[in-house]
């Protein structure tokens, strides 16, 4: 923090106070979910198939306006949607001229939510963030694909089946979190913006005995374009 404030000390302005301006943006999502475990997937002729988690990777838009409070200090309010969850690795065996595929197998959530936070402009165009961020779950799926291919009884199979599954009713319907991040306006004004949100309230509404509670971390990383109005 005193690093900060000894920066924001030295920063030069980029907009005039009492000054709006509106900033679209685009980009992705890297999230998972805590307390999300390995998963068994039962696979005929192979037994329970045990997958590790990794990070679901999804799609962000939205778009911020922003105050100019003070020559270095701006506050913004935003609305954006975007994809979020846990996903687990893909597996595949091959065996008698047969591969059997399990891929893109996650728990798929996207929220519309309301970011409102406080910018500190430490150095020219970049910009220290933080504040709260209220999300309203917009859906919740269960998603895998499985795929069989290869020739079996000297018979060609190329065969993939879609599973998708919701589980919103599993979900507490709003979601709140703490943004903290950075960004970067050039000179175009173009802005690169990189935000990790820290989930506060439970993703699962209720939970089994020994269960322990989930929470969203969400990685973003967009690319704006930032309009004075």
């Amino acid at each position: 923090m005193a690093t900060m404030m000894m920066a924001v000390m030295t920063a030069s302005a980029q907009y005039e106070p009492g000054t709006f301006s509106v900033q679209p943006r685009v980009g992705f999502t890297a999230s998972m979910m805590s307390n999300m475990e390995k998963i068994d997937i039962p696979i005929a002729g192979f037994g329970d198939v045990n997958l590790d988690t990794r990070p679901a990777v999804g799609l962000f838009v939205g778009a911020d306006m922003e105050y100019q409070l003070s020559p270095l200090v701006s506050l913004s309010a935003g609305l954006n949607w975007a994809q979020t969850g846990s996903g687990w690795e893909d597996w595949k065996h091959k065996e008698n001229g047969m591969t059997v595929e399990i891929k893109d197998t996650k728990a798929e959530t996207s929220y519309l939510s309301i970011p409102l936070t406080a910018n500190f402009y430490v150095w020219k165009g970049l910009a220290l963030r933080t504040g709260v961020q209220m999300g309203f779950l917009t859906s919740a799926k269960l998603k895998m694909t499985a795929t069989a291919s290869g020739t079996q009884n000297g018979l060609n199979v190329n065969q993939s089946t879609d599973v998708e599954e919701s589980f919103k009713d599993e979900c507490n319907k709003f979601d709140l979190s703490i943004p903290v991040g950075v960004s970067y306006e050039f000179n175009n004004h173009l802005v690169l913006d990189a935000r990790y949100n820290i989930g506060v309230t439970k993703v699962n509404k209720d939970k089994e005995p020994g269960e322990k509670d989930s929470r969203n971390g969400v990685f973003s990383l967009t690319i704006g374009y930032k309009i004075k109005l």
